[in-house]
């Protein structure tokens, strides 16, 4: 089982900017893939952007909604992903989700407690 807490959630005006953090715990492989989604007031669960770890070059993915705007980004040593968020817009308020995928499945099969970005306008 692999624990995930995220941090760094907070109350942002409109334009400005916040940084997630996840960190890994437990049974972590070399190989996986480790993303953040978000769940806003009365949605579904959206997927904001996901990162391969475990290899020299990450390959990084993002939701259409906030490409150029956010960067994730790891920390192996530390077993951390972060998510840089800047030019923040009022729908970015939500509860934001680290999860974890081991490489080679299709389920992300373990979550974090999840971290409120709330955004101002």
């Amino acid at each position: 089982q692999v624990q995930l807490v995220e941090s760094g959630g907070g109350l942002v005006q409109s334009g400005g900017s916040l940084s997630l953090s996840c960190a890994a715990s437990g049974r972590t492989q070399p190989f996986v893939v480790m993303a953040w989604f978000r769940q806003a007031p009365g949605k579904e669960r959206e997927f904001v952007s996901s990162i391969l770890w475990g290899v020299v070059s990450p390959s990084t993915k993002y939701a259409d909604s906030v490409k150029g705007r956010f960067t994730i980004s790891r920390d192996n040593s530390r077993n951390t992903v972060t998510l840089q968020m800047s030019s923040l817009k009022a729908k970015g308020t939500a509860v934001y989700y680290c999860a974890h995928r081991p490489a080679g499945t299709s389920d992300f099969s373990s979550w974090g407690q999840g971290t409120q970005v709330t955004v101002s306008s």
